[in-house]
């Protein structure tokens, strides 16, 4: 090949405006469980449950995949060099809940000779977002308020009797009764 014929075949590839064969618009059909385009759902860590999705909403289009891995599979082309193996972007993980009981746990922390720190424990058991949470704290007492460890709210000053009746009534969800309080702890 000689290099005027590779600059055309460049500058055919690269020519702006509609291509012979290509139907316009190009619409783009996408999964409704993995949000991607439908091609590339065999890609996704969950592709049966993508499988199930497009069959009940998209059943043209999941027979035309179907073919498609079928001639595939005829082929020879192994169908685990595709699907990736390790983790990364595509690869969603999914936390799994442990059944804790959901009980959250006020006491009271000395900090130094006359001061005192609150401890506030298990919020996280309800799905309250810890650093929500703090910042709430924070301004309804006027003073700091941090996430400290896992499950676990530190709010400056001895602010335990209030939390009683503060947080059954910024979170409804929460009934008094599941607030227990540990009295004074050693940190």
């Amino acid at each position: 090949m000689t290099n005027e014929t590779t600059s055309t075949n460049v500058a055919d590839r690269l020519k702006l405006g509609p291509r012979d064969g290509v139907t316009y618009p190009i619409i783009m059909k996408y999964c409704g469980h993995c949000t991607m385009p439908i091609e590339y759902c065999e890609y996704y860590p969950e592709y049966d449950k993508c499988k199930d999705w497009l069959e009940r909403h998209m059943p043209e289009d999941f027979e035309r995949l179907k073919i498609e891995e079928e001639q595939a599979a005829a082929d020879g082309t192994d169908d685990d060099k595709k699907r990736q193996k390790r983790g990364g972007k595509g690869l969603l993980r999914v936390k799994k809940k442990e059944d804790v009981p959901k009980k959250i746990c006020v006491s009271r922390a000395a900090r130094g000779k006359k001061k005192s720190v609150t401890v506030v424990t298990g919020l996280s058991t309800f799905d309250i977002d810890l650093k929500v949470a703090a910042k709430f704290f924070g301004t309804k007492f006027a003073c700091g308020s941090s996430v400290t460890g896992d499950d676990e709210i530190v709010i400056q000053g001895d602010v335990k009797d209030e939390l009683f009746d503060v947080i059954p009534e910024k979170w409804a969800e929460i009934d008094e009764d599941v607030i227990e309080d540990l009295g004074d702890q050693k940190r």
